[in-house]
C-alpha cells in the first residue's frame, strides 16, 4: 500500500498568495489568517512542529472565504452562513451563483498570470540554458 503524498503549503506562502501582505513592508499577515482559523470550522491546518500547513483541499476552501469577503465584502458570519447552508454547491449551474463568480475571478486571474508571463518571455527571450560541447 502506498499513500498519497499531498503537498503542503506554509502559512506564510498561502498569505503571499492570497495577497495578505503588508504594502509597506510586503511581509505576509500571517494572522489574518490564524484568526480565520478561529472563526470558521472548515479550517484546519496541519501543525508541524508548530508551524501551520495547508493542504491544497485546505487552500481552496481559503481562496473561496477570502473571495466571499475581501472581493464579495460580505461580513464573517455571511461567509460563515454561505459555507453552512452549501449554497456553492446548490447553484452550479447557475450563471449568477457565487461560485460561478468565484471561478470566473480565479480564471481570469490565471489568465492575466499567464499573460505575464508570456508578455516577459516575448521581451526578454528564453534563457539559453543549453549548451552544445564545443561552447557554442
Amino acid at each position: 500500500m502506498t499513500k498519497k503524498i499531498e503537498k503542503l503549503i506554509s502559512i506564510s506562502e498561502l498569505s503571499k498568495k492570497l495577497n495578505l501582505v503588508n504594502p509597506k513592508n510586503n511581509k505576509p499577515l500571517n494572522h489574518v489568517l490564524r484568526y480565520w482559523e478561529s472563526e470558521f470550522i472548515e479550517i484546519k491546518p496541519e501543525l508541524i512542529n508548530k508551524r501551520r500547513y495547508y493542504s491544497l483541499k485546505q487552500v481552496e476552501i481559503i481562496n473561496f472565504i477570502n473571495f466571499l469577503l475581501k472581493k464579495k465584502g460580505m461580513t464573517i458570519n455571511g461567509a460563515k452562513n454561505v459555507l453552512k447552508s452549501k449554497i456553492n454547491q446548490l447553484d452550479d449551474y447557475e450563471l449568477d451563483s457565487l461560485k460561478t463568480d468565484y471561478y470566473k475571478r480565479s480564471i481570469k486571474d490565471k489568465t492575466k498570470n499567464i499573460f505575464n508571463k508570456i508578455k516577459k518571455l516575448k521581451k526578454y527571450g528564453k534563457k539559453n540554458t543549453y549548451k552544445s560541447k564545443d561552447g557554442s
